[in-house]
């Protein structure tokens, strides 16, 4: 008996273990019963918990009004799930059952494995939202037509090839959703949804469309972009409710003219499209989008007699944010990328369908190769994979900023080929006064950037020698003789004029002038000449050969190794004429003619070529006026601080801007805050919370972060400051920075310091207490050490990328639709305010709580916006990465061992330490 006794003691506790392991799953699945939303997507295995949920049918089941479930489950369980709902979830108003939530290797969504839905769904009579995005669907559910409560429908991202006529039974419906599907025609039941106010159809397949959608009464926004129309029905014009209707990216070759006629439309998108000839109302509307059309073109002339088989129209591809890569077969195709650029592949470019990925780069020196006097006006655009070559060459249009400057400049287009970097023949197209293109022919994919240079001329000089002369300035000229090179090759002029009055407030001397500075070289050879070469410039402005004194002409050389300026008048012999000088020389560098009674110019050369390449800027720093720990940061040209700082000071408070300062082309500089006044970031360009620019002169540089204090605020305001030093940033400010403050000139570290105030907290505006426009957070941090963390600076990051966006990602965060509208009219007429209250009281709630960056993460992909979530995981493995440098440098983990391995061994001192 005894023996029999200790046999059931294991069993007994076993099963004691086991009834205990089920109440703790019981408590952690009632647990998700808070409220009534039920959001079982973002834990494995929903369905096995909602089906146990409903097995045990606790009371708070049945008020459960928002239901979320993954698509990724799998099928045959995510049925048997949802025929439960109708009979436990009888107060459902709301069901999402999106895929979109997994990625492949390449970081692709994969679409869920929901292809039909259970009959018995059409029973749920408070039924309003329902979300089947990003699933497997070939036809709609027939449950879905006997939902007559429904007033939203999301099918986007599927593979529907039709839509049922049953449809059009649907009473209550006001928003429906079928954007990237296969829809090759519509039904004619469609124009029986009165209700319906927004329709999507946008990347599909459609040709036509039916008149009998004229009879949407009620619809307000329809989206047709990215289908195959030719035409439209003049039924369009009796939409008298349309606000919006957007149809780029078809291949539309006329559009009824009464369409500009509809009371309260206010934007009309016909971009991208096959229009020749439209009528004079529409290219006076204001609101009508017409940029890449055809407008005023002749009709090509047939490629083939009557009779012989159609070929086939390239097709066109237009990509979304969220998509980064693409596929090109023999065929060939049209792209447009989400970021501006245009290409286009011509038949035969490859043998072989190919996958093509892209990025865009934020620009930096690595990435930004700039000659002397070059300036950057994009970004830098990645194409891979690198190296492939195409049969038949890729042509590339990049969008640019429009230079300043474009006497004797041009722009072209800068590439990386191999080890080196070249400039590829280009032509700018103008579309728009301000939108300029810069097209190219590209024979592989490497990195790309638009640049603005000074005129190069080019020519290949053979042994018999040759001239070549400079299109900017007749005057200048280089005569190769013949024996000035063995084998032919390559040389380029470049000229570069600077202005004379520059030049005399530079040497203080009012009869100084300067002609237009020289520069021959070449890619790769010998660097000198076997010959002398004849050199032309002209005379320095107002000299003449006939009545200058020769002891003030200087001829200046520019030695390449030591990068100083050395005058060689001695050394060559000057012929004049009365408008030129002519000189011999046998190197490739720069050369420039001075006139002046200063003796010795080396020095004065070295300063004025610098003054030509130096841009001279404003620094500011703003405070927003609703969120004072909220710092705009940004770099101005000169000439624009007036105009930029009265668009801003609506919303934007601050100090007046610092003086005048002057920066290089790609020069680094960095912001750090000072007495009191700290930033919080952790993200790329903030190093140990100083934050790190590069200038460069036709881009924008602004940033904004979010500052914090250790100081108490609630007995007094902060009165800190921001200097703005030269350089990458270093382990530490120098101490002798205030020293250096006192200096002036190119050679200070220090630039200028303007002061930021964080106002003094009253009553309840104290920290992490406020909750009106004034919103004051507690420094927060969500998410852990290890998985990376999230700061102040991250989310306001996030919040400036949201724009009208936000509701849906804070839908998706579970904050309840009252509370949208509460926010929505307390910041009623502030945009920016609505976004950041709606996130910093979210992650002030979630401060602590396991998965919230997950959460986050989650909502941004559910709300379509991978762009910001994939900003938010570089964040994200920042972090991660400075943690595990931080654990190797305080011994926490062995060399060479992962941190972060939980395999990795560790000893119990260092545990300790």
């Amino acid at each position: 008996m005894a023996a029999e006794a200790e046999g059931l003691e294991p069993q007994a506790a076993a099963i004691e273990d086991a009834a205990g392991d089920a109440t703790e799953a019981a408590d952690a699945e009632l647990r998700l019963l808070v409220g009534n939303r039920l959001s079982l997507d973002l834990y494995p295995g929903g369905c096995h918990r909602l089906l146990h949920l409903c097995a045990q049918r606790p009371p708070q089941l049945g008020e459960v009004e928002f239901l979320q479930l993954s698509g990724h489950e799998d099928p045959q369980l995510l049925e048997a799930t949802l025929t439960q709902v109708p009979r436990n979830l009888q107060r459902l108003r709301s069901l999402v059952l999106r895929g979109g939530q997994h990625w492949d290797v390449l970081g692709a969504c994969l679409r869920g494995s929901l292809t039909t839905l259970p009959a018995g769904l059409s029973g749920l009579a408070r039924l309003a939202h329902l979300d089947l995005s990003f699933n497997s669907l070939e036809t709609l559910p027939a449950c879905i037509p006997q939902m007559r409560g429904l007033s939203t429908l999301l099918l986007s991202y599927n593979h529907l090839s039709e839509l049922p006529e049953a449809l059009g039974a649907l009473p209550s419906l006001t928003f429906l959703s079928v954007t990237h599907n296969r829809l090759q025609t519509l039904p004619i039941a469609l124009g029986a949804l009165s209700t319906l106010q927004r329709l999507d159809l946008s990347g599909n397949l459609l040709d036509t469309l039916p008149p009998e959608i004229g009879g949407l009464s009620s619809l307000t926004e329809l989206n047709l972009a990215s289908n195959r129309l030719q035409d439209l029905p003049t039924s369009l014009v009796g939409l008298r409710s349309l606000r919006l209707l957007v149809l780029h990216s078809n291949l539309l070759t006329s559009v009824p003219t009464g369409l500009v006629h509809l009371p309260l439309l206010t934007r009309l998108d016909l971009r991208d499209n096959q229009l020749r000839d439209v009528p004079p109302e529409l290219l006076d509307a204001p609101f009508v989008r017409l940029q890449g059309n055809p407008l005023g073109e002749a009709l090509p002339a047939p490629q083939s007699p009557p009779g012989a088989p159609v070929i086939l129209e390239m097709p066109r591809l237009f990509l979304n944010s969220d998509v980064d890569s693409f596929p090109v077969t023999p065929q060939g195709c049209s792209v447009t990328l989400a970021c501006g650029v245009r290409l286009q592949f011509p038949a035969g470019a490859t043998a072989s369908p190919v996958n093509i990925q892209y990025r865009l780069w934020l620009p930096e020196p690595r990435l930004v190769p700039l000659g002397p006097h070059d300036s950057l006006l994009s970004g830098v655009l990645e194409l891979q994979p690198h190296g492939v070559a195409f049969r038949q060459k890729v042509s590339l249009w990049l969008l640019f900023v429009p230079p300043r400057i474009r006497r004797c400049r041009e722009v072209v287009v800068r590439t990386l080929s191999g080890d080196s970097w070249g400039d590829l023949d280009t032509h700018v197209e103008e579309e728009a006064p301000k939108r300029l293109w810069a097209h190219c022919q590209v024979p592989h994919f490497s990195w790309f950037l638009v640049v603005s240079r000074p005129v190069s001329n080019t020519c290949l000089v053979p042994p018999e020698g040759t001239l070549l002369c400079c299109s900017g300035y007749p005057g200048v000229k280089v005569t190769f003789p013949p024996g000035a090179t063995e084998e032919p090759r390559s040389v380029c002029m470049q000229v570069v004029r600077m202005a004379s009055r520059e030049l005399r407030a530079l040497l203080g001397e009012p009869e100084a002038a300067a002609s237009p500075l020289l520069c021959l070289s070449q890619s790769g050879g010998p660097p000198s000449f076997l010959q002398p070469v004849t050199v032309q410039l002209p005379l320095p402005p107002g000299v003449t050969g006939l009545s200058l004194d020769r002891s003030c002409l200087h001829l200046l050389y520019r030695t390449p190794l030591e990068a100083a300026w050395d005058d060689i008048t001695a050394q060559v012999a000057l012929e004049l004429t009365h408008l030129y000088a002519r000189f011999q020389v046998t190197h490739f560098s720069w050369y420039w003619l001075w006139y002046t009674t200063k003796t010795c110019v080396q020095d004065l050369a070295r300063k004025a070529w610098e003054r030509l390449r130096l841009h001279r800027v404003n620094l500011i720093a703003l405070q927003r006026r609703r969120d004072p720990e909220q710092v705009l940061l940004q770099c101005l040209p000169r000439d624009k601080v007036d105009a930029t700082l009265r668009r801003l000071l609506d919303r934007y408070r601050g100090p007046e801007p610092s003086d005048t300062v002057e920066m290089f082309e790609g020069e680094k500089f960095f912001a750090a805050f000072e007495k009191g006044i700290d930033v919080d970031a952790e993200r790329p360009d903030c190093v140990e919370g100083r934050v790190c620019f590069v200038f460069y002169s036709h881009l924008k540089n602004v940033k904004e972060v979010y500052v914090t204090t250790t100081l108490d605020r609630q007995v007094q305001a902060v009165r800190g400051q921001v200097s703005f030093y030269r350089g990458a940033v270093p382990e530490e400010v120098p101490e002798e920075a205030k020293a250096a403050r006192q200096k002036k000139g190119m050679d200070t570290v220090w630039i200028a310091t303007l002061p930021i105030k964080l106002p003094r907290l009253r009553g309840s505006e104290g920290l992490g207490q406020g909750r009106g426009p004034g919103l004051s957070l507690a420094p927060l941090n969500l998410g852990d050490a290890e998985t990376g963390f999230l700061t102040q600076s991250n989310l306001l990051t996030v919040a400036g990328r949201l724009g009208p966006d936000w509701p849906a990602v804070a839908l998706h965060l579970g904050l309840p639709y009252r509370e949208l509208q509460r926010i929505r009219h307390e910041f009623r007429d502030d945009l920016d305010g609505q976004i950041r209250h709606m996130l910093f009281s979210w992650a002030e709630r979630q401060a602590g709580q396991p998965g919230a960056v997950g959460l986050l993460l989650r909502a941004l992909e559910q709300s379509d916006r991978l762009d910001v979530a994939e900003e938010v995981r570089a964040i994200l493995e920042l972090g991660r990465q400075k943690y595990k440098d931080s654990i190797q440098r305080t011994s926490l983990a062995p060399r060479g061992l992962d941190p972060a391995d939980p395999a990795a061994p560790q000893s119990v001192e260092s545990a300790q330490a």
